[in-house]
């Protein structure tokens, strides 16, 4: 299954919130849309989920116009929606019928899914006695019961301890490994490098970057070295404004062109204590700060 936002335009009154929006999301991979607030991330996900329609443009599967009837989605919502009052059972079972679930068949993969997150306990307590880390898990639980064919994740991680953190995990991948499309929309950076094959950075309504992620790091140049040494203060001396400090310790040696690097890095063994050396990889973090940034520039790379 490929999904596909194409050329998606979309206004609110006067104001503009979406310019050919276009990407594209694979099953059995996980895809990540980022975007700062106010990027225009929350609007694209409620035209793909048929909220509301996009003044101009297409939601595409495999090529065809998305069928709403036939294709089931799963959402995580960053504002949690639940009735904190309310039974937790009985309001699992409601929104699984709203999606067009039995309600033996709800109740069954409910139970399945309380069981795999460990909250059976809470099954017939009301939402508001649990933890934060714990509503989220039952949230989730909504998402996921009705077994839907695409499952969008909006900051997944927020409020959860490292065990639940975890489990969660083990969930997306299972989601994955299944053949499902999951999309992630998150500020966490290391989840989305973790989980994302691809993605798409957002910014002020522009897709700004889209692609293979392992590709967009591979395409950046490769002219700067990471040093890990004892004798830093050594180096920089000698490297003069080519070399900088990192914020964890390691120098950042900025080469004339990317072929010197071959004798750069014989240059440091052969004459200090070098731990490690290698070619600088920018991290999704550095990535997202250049592409959604205010000085980011539709198609500068």
């Amino acid at each position: 299954m490929i999904l596909e936002l194409k050329n998606i335009e979309k206004s609110f009154g006067e104001k503009k919130v979406l310019t050919g929006v276009s990407f594209k999301a694979e099953g059995g991979k996980a895809f990540g849309l980022l975007g700062r607030n106010g990027a225009g991330k929350t609007t694209s996900i409620r035209i793909l989920m048929d909220v509301f329609p996009a003044n101009s443009g297409e939601v595409l599967i495999d090529g065809k116009p998305i069928d709403y009837s036939k294709v089931g989605f799963g959402y995580l919502p960053e504002e949690r929606g639940l009735y904190p009052k309310k039974v937790i059972i009985d309001q699992l079972a409601y929104f699984a019928e709203l999606k067009g679930m039995t309600r033996k068949d709800a109740i069954k993969s409910i139970d399945y899914w309380l069981e795999r997150l460990g909250m059976m306990e809470y099954r017939n307590k009301r939402l508001d006695t649990l933890s934060k880390g714990n509503q989220q898990k039952i949230q989730l639980i909504t998402a996921l019961a009705h077994d839907p064919d695409i499952v969008i994740l909006d900051e997944p991680f927020s409020g959860l301890d490292p065990v639940n953190a975890m489990l969660l995990k083990d969930v997306v991948k299972e989601q994955i490994t299944k053949g499902k499309i999951v999309l992630f929309s998150s500020h966490q950076m290391s989840y989305i490098e973790e989980f994302c094959d691809s993605i798409a950075i957002l910014n002020k309504g522009v897709v700004a970057l889209h692609g293979d992620l392992r590709d967009i790091k591979r395409d950046y140049p490769r002219d700067r070295l990471v040093v890990r040494t004892v004798q830093p203060d050594a180096i920089i001396s000698d490297f003069g404004d080519t070399c900088k400090v990192m914020e964890n310790g390691d120098l950042l040696i900025r080469l004339r062109v990317p072929e010197e690097k071959k004798a750069v890095m014989t240059r440091l063994v052969q004459n200090y204590d070098i731990d490690e050396v290698k070619v600088f990889e920018p991290s999704l973090n550095d990535i997202f700060v250049e592409y959604a940034g205010d000085a980011a520039v539709e198609g500068e790379k």
